[in-house]
């Protein structure tokens, strides 16, 4: 079972600065818990913090509010994050076309010939978010979960 900790004031305030900085967010009304080295999840009940670490000794931790970013290199939020977070988020945002949209909803990568920012960037169709991608020189990388992806 994985080992929680409770994020404090000043990492919580530098995660926010950098999310500010690559996304434009500048709040997390959330309690942040780390479950594993890189995964934290978001939550917001009424629960201590006494009761979930009660609680993540008898059952699994994912139990506990939602997977709400990866903090890698750079911090890559999951895909309900940008949709919790979607009336913060102002920048590096790319908006796709209809074919680029049929291709990144069953998991593929896209391909740019325009300039495209580099690092941590959010997809958008038609003015909905679909989620956080990593973007290179000319590609943005999906991270669409398997289980939300379209099959055909």
């Amino acid at each position: 079972m994985n080992q929680i900790s409770f994020i404090k004031s000043p990492e919580k305030k530098k995660i926010i600065e950098r999310l500010n900085e690559s996304l434009g967010i500048t709040n997390l009304p959330y309690q942040l818990i780390r479950s594993g080295t890189e995964k934290i999840r978001a939550f917001s009940g009424s629960l201590s913090k006494e009761q979930i670490e009660m609680l993540s000794r008898v059952v699994n931790v994912e139990a506990v509010g939602t997977y709400f970013l990866k903090q890698e290199h750079d911090l890559r939020l999951s895909f309900d994050a940008c949709h919790l977070l979607q009336n913060q988020i102002s920048k590096n945002i790319i908006e796709i076309n209809d074919e680029q949209y049929h291709k990144w909803i069953r998991g593929f990568d896209l391909e740019f010939t325009t300039p495209i920012p580099h690092g941590i960037v959010v997809v958008s169709y038609k003015g909905d978010l679909l989620g956080c991608a990593k973007a290179t020189e000319n590609k943005v990388l999906n991270y669409v979960p398997k289980e939300r992806r379209l099959r055909k």
